[in-house]
């Protein structure tokens, strides 16, 4: 069986939000012959560029049925909600296909097509205050990609690649996704419940601007971190380092404690044999209990169950 999959492009898309995916679907092609065909599509067909400049050769916007509609992000995709051309083709063919995704902003082209209207969705959490104008979207910003019923959505850039991989997992089981995953050199697929803020808490915020907190914190997750002491390292009084801390990183100075510790305990969990109960001490979660509940909540799995999964 060969599933027929679009990607819909248009001018000053993001390159690694389709060329993440195509190399995914393309290679899990290779572990289960003829699983995939992709075709490229753009209300202006021909080569259309990237924001980098790099250019794909898109088709016109073609008939489906479709098995699944991947609308990728980037710059672009603003222009790209008025056009009078793709609109009314995606929500025809969305109607059709068997699954609708988007990648990183390309979530806002879905909500304009009323495709997200009830529905929860994830987007780049740069975008995410451009959802405001969608009120009747359940926008979940903290997530890596999420799935509503047939229609899927994932968080910016390489988030596309996880979401690939899912759809992957979904169609060809497993074992074909986990090869996919070893052959891109992706250590291990991120559930979608995983937060896309973590990165940005280890950077210190949009700008850098807790860079030496961050790594402050980091020598100290065994260490009560109350906000009070963060703020006091910080020179800063409580009340304004959180409000300032939960603008630049998109997370409260707790959560951004708790997901360093994740982080920190996952890493152990996944590369040694140490046990679970003196990981989740050293990480400062105090019992592995508490420890099992974050893991639970932030990837979707216990401790225990990260660490087969990353010796298979």
């Amino acid at each position: 069986m060969t599933r027929r999959l679009g990607f819909v492009l248009f001018p000053d898309f993001q390159l690694l939000d389709a060329a993440g995916p195509i190399g995914a679907f393309d290679i899990a092609s290779r572990y289960a012959a003829d699983a995939y065909a992709l075709e490229f599509m753009a209300a202006q067909p021909g080569l259309t560029a990237s924001s980098s400049g790099a250019a794909l050769m898109a088709g016109p916007l073609t008939d489906g049925p479709f098995d699944t509609l991947v609308v990728v992000g980037g710059n672009g995709s603003r222009r790209a909600l008025g056009c009078p051309i793709l609109m009314p083709w995606l929500k025809t063919e969305a109607a059709r296909a068997r699954r609708t995704t988007s990648v990183c902003s390309g979530a806002l082209v879905l909500a304009e097509a009323g495709l997200l209207d009830g529905r929860s969705a994830t987007t780049h959490w740069s975008a995410s205050r451009e959802f405001a104008r969608f009120p009747k979207v359940d926008l979940q910003p903290d997530r890596i990609f999420v799935q509503d019923g047939p229609i899927w959505t994932s968080a910016g850039i390489t988030a596309g690649i996880d979401l690939a991989l899912a759809l992957i997992a979904e169609d060809l089981g497993e074992t074909i996704a986990r090869r996919t995953a070893q052959q891109l050199v992706v250590h291990q697929r991120r559930p979608g419940g995983q937060s896309q803020f973590s990165a940005l808490v280890e950077m210190g915020g949009q700008t850098g601007r807790f860079a030496a907190l961050t790594a402050w914190m980091r020598e100290r997750l065994a260490e009560p971190l109350s906000v009070e002491r963060l703020a006091d390292q910080a020179a800063m009084s409580p009340r304004h380092f959180a409000r300032a801390f939960t603008a630049e990183t998109g997370l409260t100075p707790a959560k951004a404690v708790e997901h360093l510790r994740l982080e920190a305990a996952r890493l152990r969990v996944e590369a040694t044999a140490e046990p679970v109960d003196r990981i989740a001490e050293s990480a400062g979660f105090g019992d592995p209990e508490r420890m099992r509940r974050a893991f639970i909540r932030a990837f979707g799995q216990p401790p225990q169950a990260l660490r087969r999964a990353a010796r298979t």
